[in-house]
């Protein structure tokens, strides 16, 4: 899948239209609480400012729904940060393809940035509209696509975009690049063991990724409130926990796939409410009580897997074991990120919550790779090919 990247064609005197994923938290004061998906596109945007181009960018935030809140989705926030990252000014339109985005593109000078305000303000961006991606393909001379977190859809920015400048210089970005560096060579060609730690409330959320590994791993380790579906799948009790009754059958037929590569918990850490100070204990698993639900693996399943990860040569990991946010239910998922961070392997942790508790525990340098894109890092390990980058030069 490897695609030509930004370095590799002439942006001297050219605009570049890049799709980035400047889709950061705010709090209610409208302040960025985590920057990295900004400054995760950096290299990419001071290549083409470096070499004598200029940008303009384009990007989602959050779900605007057409009403009097759509204020606070506004990327001013975002562009505020980028330019002060930058050490240099950048121009915010006030729209997305309108008036003032086409004056602001038109008087770009070589240098220079703007940033586009949120697509999603305009309908045409989800449904993919042909019309709406003319009008921003119009802005560039070259298309790069620097947007891992949303390389699996197909809005308008990420395919009819591309679409609408065949014929043009059509790249990925830097973040992209790496991207699926990283986990299609996970995937492609693993070193062995390969171990992959999959965690989360859903097994409906990842069923095929699970239904894939088990083809390409050689344990996929299992924690997450998905665990206790396949408790009941296994004629367990699970008390008050998370489950989805629907999904038993299917959590059987994986339990029955999988043999000895699919590994469960063996004991879990529950509470008789969904608090901090709730009454807890530790049981075997599968043998929760009526009054309690499993709230986080037990301490015996966690020296488990922490012992298989250190034997690994390939680790990817989506999904906490626990109610991370809520000691002492997080002591799984920092006892696995330990584990990974101390292991000699080739350490790729998916995005969502894995990539924010290898964060906050700080681990995050001592990992190979931590994915910008939760959605698509599930997406690639499914084995599925994304449209947006296909579509790109080879």
């Amino acid at each position: 899948m490897a695609k030509k990247s930004i370095d590799q064609v002439e942006v001297s005197g050219k605009a570049v239209l890049m799709r980035v994923d400047f889709n950061v938290p705010l709090n209610e004061s409208l302040e960025i609480t985590d920057d990295r998906r900004i400054q995760m596109a950096l290299p990419s945007i001071k290549s083409v400012l470096d070499r004598g181009g200029r940008v303009v960018l384009m990007s989602h935030l959050g779900r605007p729904k057409g009403d009097e809140n759509d204020g606070k989705f506004s990327l001013n926030p975002a562009a505020k940060r980028l330019g002060e990252l930058l050490g240099t000014s950048v121009t915010m339109a006030t729209d997305t393809v309108g008036e003032d985005a086409q004056s602001r593109v038109t008087a770009l000078a070589e240098g220079d940035v703007v940033v586009l305000e949120n697509l999603r303000f305009n309908e045409g961006e989800k449904a993919g509209c042909t019309e709406f991606a003319a009008k921003l393909a119009s802005f560039g001379d070259i298309y790069c696509n620097d947007a891992f977190g949303t390389c699996h859809r197909t809005d308008a920015s990420m395919v009819a975009v591309a679409q609408a400048m065949e014929g043009k210089p059509r790249v990925v970005g830097f973040l992209v690049a790496k991207e699926i560096q990283y986990l299609s060579d996970a995937i492609g060609n693993p070193e062995r063991p390969f171990v992959a730690i999959l965690g989360g409330a859903k097994v409906s959320d990842k069923i095929t990724v699970i239904n894939n590994l088990l083809g390409i791993c050689d344990k996929v380790l299992i924690g997450g409130a998905m665990a206790y579906t396949f408790a009941l799948a296994k004629g367990g009790s699970v008390g008050k926990s998370l489950v989805e009754p629907d999904k038993v059958e299917l959590a059987a037929e994986l339990i029955a796939k999988g043999g000895d590569k699919l590994v469960l918990p063996t004991d879990t850490h529950c509470g008789d409410d969904f608090s901090a100070d709730c009454n807890k204990q530790v049981v075997a698993f599968g043998e929760i009580a009526d009054e309690f639900e499993g709230l986080d693996i037990g301490p015996e399943t966690a020296e488990t897997y922490a012992a298989i990860l250190a034997d690994a040569k390939v680790v990817v990991w989506n999904g906490p074991m626990g109610v991370c946010e809520m000691p002492p239910f997080d002591a799984g998922t920092q006892r696995v990120a330990e584990a990974i961070a101390a292991s000699d392997a080739t350490s790729i942790i998916g995005g969502g919550d894995s990539a924010a508790a290898i964060q906050q525990l700080g681990f995050a340098d001592q990992v190979s790779h931590v994915s910008t894109g939760g959605g698509a890092s599930l997406a690639m390990l499914e084995g599925r090919t994304f449209a947006a980058v296909e579509l790109l030069d080879d």
